[in-house]
């Protein structure tokens, strides 16, 4: 029997363990906020039921039971709540007597969140130094979302709300202009802007994105994250779409133009929920504390790690608006940061021997491609090679290691060029890329097969892998850059830069 546990949108499965379990005794256990919810259907013959309950670790044998308030029905049918003082369970017993005598025992455990790529049995077989140090990285974690669950939790139970609101959205990406003037970080703008901000970072320190700061600081009882109903912990720390980056960069450089030390101090929290986020090997998930499925995997779809390294090398530098970064941070940003480039060039994918370039998202534990959505697949990818090639090439350490890694990428991209297709649109006002061989247009797809280096499209709603773009588009909604040309950038601008300096800081 494994009954399920929704928490705001966390979907827990526990496992059942019977103790002298008589025909007829079923248990379900559901949770929220206040409470533990227990339900099920009692023997023939029962009168009564008793509980203990374990809010962490396990029910001591020699706990007490306590008198269910509650009766059992005609049929055998019973349900009563238990208030929850920490927000968190661990055990639950539940007993069923008939007059004094106990005639069927079962208890329930809360079951670990469970992952898909950072599982226990994967840790397990790590080497022992790896293991133990992946298996700290996801004890803590654990403990920040516990903490994150508990703090809304919280606040919800002293308003009694049975659930949190959802924070308001924005579809927008929350970016701070580059060239927007000094003078804005000191005006009422920045400053609303601000106080909002950090009014959203959330306990482990990080933000999550799609949130519309212009409707005000968060109000207490108030999610973190814009997700509603079943997503209620989507996202909630990540770096997905520049989130926590951006809020970084824009806390930094209020606290340049104000002094203010609430500003400096969130911004100092945000650049250690980064360094605490930054995978063993050197990589970041998408999202932390870690979230089951492929936001667990070493992230470059949308830049999401390039983002991150480069703040860090900011930070290492001092360069504004980290001017005010201590000699300690400085050394741990660069730590970070070599690692980082470690990761990415241990990463990047050799075919029959061969570097070529990246996928959107890496394996955490092996590095290999992993997919993400139904239209991402286990990939060579276009567009985000292309941004981690430039990273390099502008930012990288020039050394053996990531000169090979440029040189290979960029050979790579060079020969995957796609000719003779015309970007149009259709009758139906669809886009469409048609074949043309008198077009002039240069294009790279956004995913190529591993193995073969061909072009490949995989539909959002079937999942299925075409080898065309028509293909895919007449079986499935697009609303996903299928191609891209910033390849076509980086060898046209970014080569002859990088052989500039090659050439300059060559060892």
């Amino acid at each position: 029997m494994k009954p399920a546990l929704c928490l705001l949108g966390l979907v827990f499965v526990f496992a059942a363990r019977a103790q002298d379990v008589k025909p007829g005794f079923t248990l379900k256990t559901t949770a929220e906020f206040l409470a533990l919810h227990v339900s099920g259907q009692a023997p023939p013959g029962a009168t009564a039921l008793e509980y203990r309950l374990a809010e962490s670790g396990v029910v001591a044998d020699d706990a007490k039971w306590s008198p269910a308030e509650t009766t059992v029905g005609e049929e055998g049918a019973f349900a009563f709540a238990l208030p929850l003082t920490r927000s968190r369970w661990s055990e639950v017993q539940v007993r069923v007597l008939k007059g004094a005598e106990v005639i069927a025992t079962k208890e329930t455990r809360r079951k670990p969140r469970a992952f898909t790529l950072l599982t226990a049995e994967r840790v397990a077989a790590l080497p022992e130094a790896q293991r133990a140090a992946w298996t700290a990285y996801g004890k803590r974690s654990e403990e920040r979302f516990d903490r994150e669950f508990d703090t809304l939790a919280s606040e919800c139970r002293q308003l009694g709300l049975a659930r949190a609101r959802p924070a308001p959205g924005n579809s927008a990406e929350f970016e701070v202009a580059s060239g927007v003037k000094a003078a804005w970080f000191s005006s009422d703008e920045a400053k609303r802007i601000a106080d909002a901000v950090m009014s959203y970072q959330t306990p482990s320190g990080g933000w999550s994105k799609a949130v519309d700061y212009t409707k005000g600081p968060r109000p207490p009882g108030t999610h973190w994250t814009a997700q509603s109903g079943e997503g209620g912990w989507h996202y909630c720390g990540t770096i997905d779409n520049r989130t926590t980056t951006e809020q970084i960069k824009l806390l930094a450089g209020i606290y340049s133009a104000t002094k203010r030390d609430d500003a400096k101090a969130a911004a100092l929290r945000g650049i250690e929920y980064l360094l605490e986020a930054q995978f063993v090997n050197g990589g970041w998930p998408q999202n932390y504390p870690i979230e089951s499925g492929y936001h667990e995997a070493v992230t470059l779809n949308d830049d999401a790690m390039v983002h991150v390294l480069e703040v860090m090398l900011a930070i290492a530098h001092a360069t504004s608006p980290f001017t005010f970064a201590d000699e300690a941070l400085r050394r741990r940003a660069r730590e970070s940061f070599d690692a980082g480039v470690a990761c990415l060039t241990a990463a990047q994918v050799k075919v029959n021997g061969q570097l070529t370039v990246w996928c959107a998202q890496h394996d955490p534990l092996t590095l290999a491609p992993v997919a993400a959505r139904k239209k991402e697949p286990s990939s060579l990818s276009g567009a985000e090679s292309a941004e981690v090639l430039k990273f390099l090439m502008r930012s990288g350490p020039v050394n053996p290691m990531t000169t090979a890694a440029i040189e290979a990428g960029l050979g790579w991209l060079d020969a995957h060029r796609i000719t003779g297709l015309r970007k149009a649109k259709t009758a139906d006002g669809k886009t469409d890329f048609s074949a043309d061989p008198a077009s002039q247009e240069v294009w790279w797809a956004r995913f190529y097969d591993v193995l073969t280096g061909q072009p490949i499209f995989a539909g959002a709603q079937d999942g299925v892998v075409y080898p065309s773009f028509t293909e895919m588009a007449a079986r499935n909604k697009v609303a996903y850059a299928y191609f891209t040309t910033k390849p076509g950038e980086l060898l046209a601008k970014e080569k002859a830069r990088w052989q500039k300096r090659l050439n300059k800081e060559k060892p």
